[in-house]
């Protein structure tokens, strides 16, 4: 059991010539990958209650801080697809389901030496622009086409709905048990160039494609 320590007459002081322990980069990062386990779980231990709007605001929220998540489990291309200010963007098409969540939860944040910009489009001809589309229910109709014109882009394509991995998408969200849970299809990831890191794999609730459990 670890004890508190204080007091000027208890504080640590370095001896001369000395210098402060730090542990190797191998075991930080070691912390930090347990640390961010432990985070996606505690996101799903997060209920989604279905009751009222708020929580349907709770439901966005925790879907926001799993696409941060996302950005940050895959292998995206050395360079930018598109522009010249090495961001990454994660874009939603039409209506906003999370309502400014997205601003609030990634936007600003850091994926390596990239900064997450959001921005809300309003026309397919403009998908191209982003690195995570998050096609929410309001284009369940459209998605196969939607889905089909990414086709081979190197562009994480998220959505919600029922059928969204058949149709090709990569990651779908679902509630289980009033708990955001997610799926993913390895192949339509493949066929991007994009890169699932295997902590993410391990805690999808399903995962689909070739390879995968061998």
């Amino acid at each position: 059991m670890s004890r508190r320590v204080s007091g000027p007459a208890q504080s640590a002081r370095p001896i001369p010539g000395t210098r402060r322990w730090e542990p190797p980069s191998s075991v930080r990062a070691s912390r930090s990958i347990v640390s961010l386990i432990v985070l996606l779980l505690t996101l799903f231990a997060a209920g989604a209650e279905r009751t009222g709007g708020q929580s349907n605001d709770q439901e966005y929220r925790v879907k926001a801080a799993f696409l941060f998540h996302f950005a940050q489990l895959v292998d995206w291309p050395a360079e930018p697809v598109s522009g010249t200010d090495n961001s990454l963007s994660l874009c939603t098409l039409g209506e906003d389901p999370f309502q400014g969540t997205l601003e609030g939860t990634v936007a600003g944040k850091a994926i390596g030496s990239r900064t997450i910009r959001v921005r809300h489009l309003f026309t397919p001809q403009d998908l191209q622009v982003c690195q995570i589309i998050f096609l929410g229910k309001a284009q369940s109709k459209r998605i196969p086409m939607l889905v089909a014109d990414l086709h081979n882009a190197p562009i994480l394509t998220v959505g919600e709905t029922d059928g969204f991995l058949d149709a090709g998408g990569m990651i779908c969200f679902l509630l289980e048990e009033n708990k955001v849970r997610f799926e993913i299809n390895l192949n339509a990831a493949d066929s991007a160039k994009l890169k699932i890191g295997s902590r993410l794999l391990i805690l999808a609730q399903r995962v689909v494609g070739e390879g995968h459990g061998k």
